[in-house]
């Protein structure tokens, strides 16, 4: 592919074919994000045919990564996650450590993975998608319910434990050649914990103060252009400068999007960045399944089996014992239950970066890659087997009207 054309064609490649295969996902009942997959196997260097440019892509897809982060930064809410802490914080950490360790003893013993390799795919497995669990619960018009709430505060908790890891994970990784003992390995992770909790406070509180007075600036110029123009640069610029110290775009961008979420001006930043954000988050998931070599699912069918059993059966079993013992009610212990049965793009994105730190192989790469396509796929069919099992709240039926409504 010459390459002066290179961009645009995968440009119009991953547009095009992520268009085609998520409407078809969608008339199927599926998320479209299985259909964005597809778009990339189909373009990816592993079928016949049209290949996109390998090298370009994955650039392309950080940007999407860095938009996603600012997009969970700016939707998230503190307050949502203080109604309902005393079970979504217990409850996220203790079902990423339940699948973590499931992951790591089916890596360990039966795959023969190392430790290391073995804890990461455990983890990557144990993290569920923001994107797959809003459209399920938009679907059942729960989002704004108290089942809603508490899903998305463990979620919320689940997002924060991944830019932690995303930071701390190069430090883990030891390169062929390098020495490193533990209480070396555990001061560089303190020093870095140390800079990370000096940066949040500075964007927390320096941040809070500059960035909405700069965006109020940009407002009264009047200028749509320059305001999403601004938004844009705010984003990428602080998710570069957390990139160059602590090599993790994700954190920045997180940053970014929490303090404008908690200015004036914060809904209309979201609703600027939004459509540059779908765009690139598309991109991402593309070159993600690009990186996919689906004769794994021909190869390794018993892995696939027990990575996807892992995600639907462990993770949801982990979900229900914990709902279940802060005496949540059966609807909402059913339906918590249910929304983590699946993984997304985050699990892409923690196995990506193990994969270019030498952490993970390409083979268990693309195990987890076939357990997020078959767990969203089957994630509509979860749902409909936990309504049968009494997933679905009864509503009251409507009052009858009194004599003086009617006058």
């Amino acid at each position: 592919m010459p390459h002066a054309d290179s961009l645009i064609l995968t440009l119009v490649g991953g547009f095009v074919l992520a268009f085609v295969f998520g409407m078809l996902a969608n008339r199927l009942k599926l998320s479209p994000l299985v259909g964005y997959l597809v778009a990339g196997i189909v373009v990816g260097p592993h079928t016949i045919g049209f290949v996109a440019d390998t090298e370009l892509a994955p650039q392309l897809a950080e940007v999407g990564v860095i938009l996603l982060m600012f997009g969970v930064g700016l939707h998230f809410s503190l307050a949502d996650l203080m109604k309902v802490r005393k079970v979504a914080i217990p409850g996220a950490l203790v079902q990423i450590s339940a699948a973590t360790a499931l992951g790591w003893a089916m890596g360990r013993w039966l795959m023969k993975l190392s430790d290391l390799e073995a804890v990461l795919m455990g983890f990557a497995l144990s993290v569920a998608s923001t994107v797959v669990l809003l459209r399920a619960l938009e679907e059942r018009k729960q989002v704004r319910g108290d089942v809603g709430r508490l899903a998305m505060g463990w979620l919320i908790v689940e997002d924060l434990v991944i830019v932690i890891a995303l930071v701390v994970l190069p430090l883990l990784i030891i390169q062929p050649g390098e020495t490193l003992s533990g209480g070396e390995l555990a001061a560089s992770i303190g020093w870095t914990l140390f800079k990370v909790a000096g940066f949040s406070a500075v964007m927390l509180v320096v941040g809070a103060r500059v960035l909405p007075w700069v965006l109020v600036r940009i407002a009264h110029t009047k200028s749509r252009e320059l305001f999403t123009l601004g938004v844009l640069a705010i984003a990428l610029g602080i998710a570069w400068v957390a990139y160059a110290l602590f090599h993790s775009f994700a954190l920045g961008a997180f940053l970014a999007g929490l303090v404008l979420n908690s200015s004036p001006l914060g809904h209309n930043a979201a609703e600027r960045s939004l459509p540059l954000r779908d765009a690139f988050a598309v991109l991402f998931f593309v070159s993600v399944g690009m990186l996919f070599d689906p004769s794994i699912l021909v190869r390794e069918p018993l892995a696939v089996l027990g990575v996807l059993a892992i995600v639907i059966v462990g993770k949801s079993l982990a979900a229900m014992a914990i709902t279940t013992a802060f005496r949540r009610d059966r609807a909402t212990t059913l339906t918590v239950a249910a929304s983590l049965a699946q993984i997304g793009e985050f699990s892409f994105i923690l196995a990506a970066l193990s994969v270019s730190l030498g952490g993970m192989r390409q083979e268990t790469h693309d195990l987890i890659l076939a357990a997020a396509l078959l767990s969203i796929s089957l994630n509509p069919f979860v749902f409909a087997l936990i309504d049968r099992m009494g997933g679905r709240p009864v509503l009251a039926p409507p009052e009858p009207p009194r004599v003086t409504d009617l006058i």
